[in-house]
């Protein structure tokens, strides 16, 4: 049969990076006991505000067709909140509501990026990354994250890396994988190129509302000059414990919203009117569970990291956000791919391997801190024991 050029440059970029995720299903689905610490999910159910939300929205009938934009009602809350955050007006005609920062993410790329031309993002970057740049047919330009920065992309490597073609900058803060999160010194130095060399910047957010005490979230579209060049995606999966009702939005300029909204209405007409009511409710009132989220994966980051410092050979990276930690497993003498396989056939401890995420990261392991804390320490033990058999293998 014949294959579009599409599904050709997107030939290998699905369940291959799940290869640990699903092998670990697997020896759940055989009765083994696994500790999963490989996907992001939220360790609260969804608030029972928003689902009383969403019920008493469908009661009412509100299950017609939307349109293109979204529901008005919520795209004026957006547009109040982040008129809010950015300290100048955002109207609601600069918002498009779509199914998830994923799709979001995929129809803003389609309007920034094309064949011939090029994006620039942080490697390593989200496992989808790829796939909706080469969607796109534009080249996928990776920028490596350096440990000694604290993974934020650095201005200078960006700079380093752009191209006659360079169309767009892709940046995620927080950051997924690594938790970083961008400064506003680092902000003004990547928009400064931004400016300079004529090229959009995209930037997912959908962590904004788990930033670790001590740590200032800070956004492109909060710095006025770059106002006619910035394209901000996010949703409520992350920040309310909502990921399967798939609500996530894009603000950028209302002429590229404009020029959106047919891809948009092609994709999918808006949308469910029930689902945008529930978002609405959950901006206007903001978070009920992101404060405690916050606390709980920021203490079980800290605890991984004293943990394994004091009793491994393990380099635990300690994030500044969101749901993960990294950890450095080459004093094994293994890459991250076959760590993470034998982890999990010896300890039943399933974790992510760095190579899932880009290619700087292969002697890196991706940990979700979203396990409740008696499965964590067990497996924090585990990881522990795991690795002394190879300090003795060495000594």
């Amino acid at each position: 049969m014949r294959q579009t050029d599409i599904t050709r440059r997107l030939a290998g970029l699905g369940g291959a990076k799940w290869e640990i995720f699903q092998r670990a299903r697997d020896l759940a689905a055989e009765g083994h006991e696994i500790i999963e610490m490989t996907i992001g999910e939220p360790d609260v159910p969804t608030p029972a505000s928003l689902i009383d939300a969403a019920t008493d929205a469908m009661r009412r009938g509100r299950t017609a067709y939307s349109n293109g934009r979204g529901e008005a009602g919520l795209r004026a809350a957006l547009a109040e909140r982040y008129s809010r955050r950015a300290g100048r007006p955002v109207s609601p005609g600069q918002v498009l509501c779509f199914p998830g920062t994923q799709t979001a993410l995929f129809a803003v790329l389609m309007g920034v990026a094309e064949a011939g031309s090029e994006v620039l993002v942080g490697d390593p970057m989200y496992a989808t990354y790829e796939g909706v740049i080469r969607a796109t047919g534009a080249g996928m330009v990776p920028v490596p994250l350096r440990p000694e920065n604290g993974f934020r992309i650095a201005a200078e490597d960006i700079a380093a890396r752009i191209t006659p073609q360079s169309s767009a900058i892709l940046l995620t803060t927080p950051h997924n994988p690594t938790g970083a999160v961008l400064t506003p010194d680092d902000i003004a130095a990547i928009g400064h190129l931004a400016i300079e060399h004529d090229l959009w910047i995209v930037s997912d957010e959908v962590y904004e509302d788990l930033c670790f005490d001590g740590t200032e979230f800070a956004s492109p579209l909060f710095v006025p000059e770059l106002a006619d060049r910035v394209i901000v995606v996010s949703s409520i999966s992350k920040s309310h414990a909502a990921p399967g009702f798939r609500s996530g939005w894009s603000v950028g300029p209302e002429a590229f919203a404009d020029a959106l909204l047919p891809l948009s209405e092609a994709m999918l007409f808006g949308n469910q009117p029930f689902i945008a009511d529930m978002t609405e409710l959950a901006i206007q009132q903001g978070s009920v569970v992101s404060p405690g989220m916050r606390r709980r994966f920021a203490e079980r980051a800290g605890r991984l990291y004293d943990r394994l410092s004091r009793d491994t050979p393990l380099t635990v990276h300690r994030p500044q956000a969101g749901m993960f930690a990294m950890i450095d497993v080459a004093a094994t003498g293994m890459n991250g791919r076959d760590y993470a396989l034998h982890l999990l056939e010896h300890e039943r401890v399933a974790v992510m391997p760095g190579s899932s995420f880009g290619t700087t990261l292969d002697t890196w392991v991706r940990v979700a801190l979203t396990v409740g804390d008696a499965d964590f320490d067990r497996a924090c033990d585990r990881i522990i024991a795991h690795a002394r058999q190879f300090q003795e293998e060495i000594a």
